[in-house]
């Protein structure tokens, strides 16, 4: 069973991030800065934008704030590679939780990749023309290479006197699959939350216990 979790674990991470690479790689190639197509009527568009921070466009502190960003999604994936490892290791893995976590780590890695890899590898995008592959000839130095996100939902329009986003469309935000693995695995992540952490109240219970025992061992030594 550890051996089965293992291989699938892998097996979904790797699919997912070549999912998101491939759509990135195609966007990246295929359309100029701001480029929209339309893929379902008017409310579904690929367009074409590219953010140096946080998930959705969101920006951080710019090239300090994106090298901090950076290393902290490495760490995150790092830590959340061990936790899977552990749980499928002690045999406390199950479909679900497992799920949720390639979902969060693939999404991480995958805008990772963007952000360590596309600098150096991709000439600039720009509004008149679309980038071109050349690796070691790109736009930015290694882990300054800026994030692809294309997915454009036009749902309806949100009235003009609504704070921060009045007269813009739902959803207003640009993103990329890795985005929608990430935010998916959270939500999933909220709503199940107890057999997230299943395994660290067992902990904690088994601490209180042996805690407990050492006590009464005590008192029955007259300690």
């Amino acid at each position: 069973m550890k051996k089965k979790y293992a291989w699938i674990a892998a097996a979904v991470v790797l699919l997912l991030i070549v999912i998101d690479q491939v759509i990135k790689f195609w966007v990246k190639t295929h359309l100029a800065l701001g480029q929209t197509i339309p893929l379902i009527g008017e409310w579904c568009n690929l367009h074409f934008v590219e953010n140096e921070g946080m998930a959705f466009g969101i920006s951080f502190g710019q090239q300090v704030g994106k090298f901090i960003l950076s290393l902290v999604r490495i760490l995150l994936v790092c830590v959340l590679c061990w936790y899977t490892a552990n749980r499928i290791r002690r045999e406390k893995m199950d479909g679900l939780v497992l799920t949720i976590l390639c979902l969060v780590i693939a999404g991480a890695i995958g805008n990772i990749i963007d952000s360590m890899f596309y600098g150096i590898l991709f000439t600039e995008s720009n509004f008149l023309q679309v980038a071109q592959w050349s690796p070691g000839h790109g736009y930015a130095p290694f882990f300054f290479g800026k994030v692809v996100d294309m997915f454009y939902f036009k749902l309806f329009p949100i009235p003009e006197g609504f704070p921060l986003w009045g007269g813009s469309w739902f959803f207003p935000a640009v993103f990329n699959f890795a985005d929608s693995c990430i935010t998916v695995g959270i939500f999933m992540a909220i709503i199940f939350n107890k057999r997230i952490f299943s395994d660290l109240e067992e902990k904690q219970e088994e601490n209180v216990a042996k805690e407990e025992d050492g006590a009464s061992m005590n008192d029955e030594a007259g300690i």
